[in-house]
Order: structure tokens, then sequence, then C-alpha cells
């Protein structure tokens, strides 16, 4: 399983202990912790969805709590999964943000900052763009993704969406998918959605039209903040892997003794999404054949009802 160094831990400065802390000094700190999230990427494990789309719904509550909503981790994940298919638009606009996070974790990484996908992604978010807006955002992303160093795409990257007025929230997921990009990740990791000090105002703001390429790095103590932030939130992501992996192992553990038919199924999406409603419809399992198999897995402690609901229920890792 992934474990973090003692050393790295305690190198990665928090919001109030960044004063006096160089940039060079945090930037090491972010480089060593993307590099141990790196690593559990590479491993492609099994339930490395699951793990994704976790941290999406954290990332998807944070930014709706940002943005004055009283949404929590439960009633977005229930704005999303009892939804009939392809009606999208009964989700409300919290259900819409944990939308725009599940295609950040879900969609290939090389098709995350196509204008098509951005046009998406904003819209999710809750903004109206036109063409252009998109086309300008996307020349920005692409100059950051061509020329700038690490540190500089990072800062970049919420500059460049504070140009085009788009609140913090975007900077976020940008970066997320730009950092993905950079490590040639085949699906990127939702990290900073979740953090809260980013050393960033949540006012959106239009800023005259340069080149975003070239205006970054005047501001070190932002750039200090948001490093300290993507390291925190790579432990974070690191830590919940950790946690994921013995709850996965005991679910393909346990996954020999299951008889229904269609079970292998079952424990896929189980172990490629956040959670599945108990009423799933599973090619070969009748509904009181499923019920009936996530009551077994709860009964091995391979699974978990997340809803706390006698109906509607709702299962995951």
């Amino acid at each position: 399983m992934a474990t973090v160094p003692t050393w790295l831990r305690r190198a990665i400065p928090d919001a109030q202990s960044l004063a006096g802390k160089d940039v060079e000094d945090v930037a090491f700190a972010a480089g060593a912790a993307i590099g141990a999230l790196d690593a559990v990427i590479r491993r492609q494990q099994r339930w490395a969805g699951a793990w994704r789309q976790r941290l999406a719904l954290v990332a998807a509550a944070a930014t709706a709590k940002q943005g004055g909503r009283v949404e929590d981790e439960a009633a977005l994940r229930d704005a999303v999964l009892l939804t009939r298919p392809g009606d999208f638009l009964s989700v409300g606009p919290a259900g819409l943000l944990l939308l725009a996070w599940r295609r950040l974790a879900a969609r290939p990484g090389d098709e995350l900052l196509t204008e098509k996908n951005l046009a998406a992604v904003l819209e999710e978010f809750g903004y109206a763009p036109d063409d252009e807006v998109v086309s300008d955002l996307a020349d920005d992303i692409r100059q950051l993704a061509a020329g700038a160093g690490m540190v500089a795409t990072l800062t970049g990257t919420f500059m460049a969406a504070e140009r085009h007025g788009f609140a913090r929230a975007v900077g976020t997921w940008l970066a997320d998918a730009l950092l993905a990009q950079r490590m040639g990740w085949p699906h990127a990791v939702p990290l900073l959605g979740a953090e809260a000090a980013l050393g960033a105002s949540d006012r959106p703001r239009r800023s005259a039209a340069s080149s975003v390429a070239t205006s970054i790095g005047t501001n070190p103590e932002r750039a200090k903040s948001l490093l300290a932030a993507q390291a925190r939130a790579a432990l974070r992501a690191i830590d919940l892997s950790a946690e994921l992996e013995r709850r996965a192992n005991r679910l393909l553990a346990v996954t020999p003794k299951l008889r229904a038919k269609a079970a292998d199924a079952v424990v896929d999406k189980l172990l490629s999404d956040d959670a599945i409603v108990g009423s799933e419809k599973i090619a070969g399992m009748s509904d009181r054949g499923l019920r009936r198999l996530f009551d077994r897995l709860v009964e091995f402690g391979a699974v978990r009802e997340l809803s706390g609901r006698p109906t509607f229920r709702i299962y995951g890792l």
C-alpha cells in the first residue's frame, strides 16, 4: 500500500506556517508529494476508478460549500445517482458541480482540455460562455502547457480562469487537468477542489486581455499557497488510496464466495465508481437478486451502505 515518508508530511506547510518559507522549499515539497502520487497512479489498480470518483465527490462538496450551497457529500451523491439516466438537468446546480468533477475523474486526460470539453464543464460550473471565451481560455491553457514550468503553470492556470471572470473552482479544475496532462496520467485526479486555502479570491474578476504565459510569477506568496495546497491535496489522495485499497482487497477476497449471477459485474462497478444504487440495472441479475447480493456483501464487511435509508439505498467501498 502507498505510504508517505514522515519527512515529507513535515515538509509540507499548512496555511498558517507559510510565512517565512521560500518558494523553492515549498516547490520541492510539492514536487515530492506529486512524485509519491504519481507512483500510486502508475500502479493502475482495479479500484482506481472508485478512488478518483470518491475524490471527485469530496471536491464537489467543497466547491458547493465555497459557493454558498448547503449540499454535503450525501446530498450530492443522491442528486446524481438517484436521477434517471440521461436526465442530467434534474440534478440541480449542486449536482452539476459533481458532474463537473466526475467528468475530470472519468474522461481520458487528453480530452479534458479540448474546447468542446471546456465548454461542457463551464456549463456544469454554472456559466454560459460563448465560443470566443472558450477558445481564448483554451489558448491560454495551451500556452501554459507549451512553455511554462510547473510552478508557473499552476499559478498561470488560476490567472487564466480569473482573466475570463471564472471563480476559483474553475481554476482548481483546470489546474488538476493540466497537471495530469503534464504528468502523462491516463486520467486526472481531483485534488485542488477540496482545498480551502489557496491564496486566491473567490470573487471572479476580469483582467486585461494579456498573455497569461507572460504575466505569471509576479506573486510569490500566491505561488507558495497554491503549491502547498497541491502538496496537501496529493497527500490526502494518497492516504485515501491506501484506505480504499484495504476495502477493495476485502471485496476481492470475498468475491469467490459469491454465487449470484453477474456478481463479477457488480464487483467491477463497485471498484470503478464512488457508489452504485441498490436498484442498478445489471444484465443477468434481478432486482431481488441484487438486493440479496448487497446484503451479503455488507454482511461480509466488503461494502458499506452509504445512505442510511431503508429504501433507495446506495452502496460503495
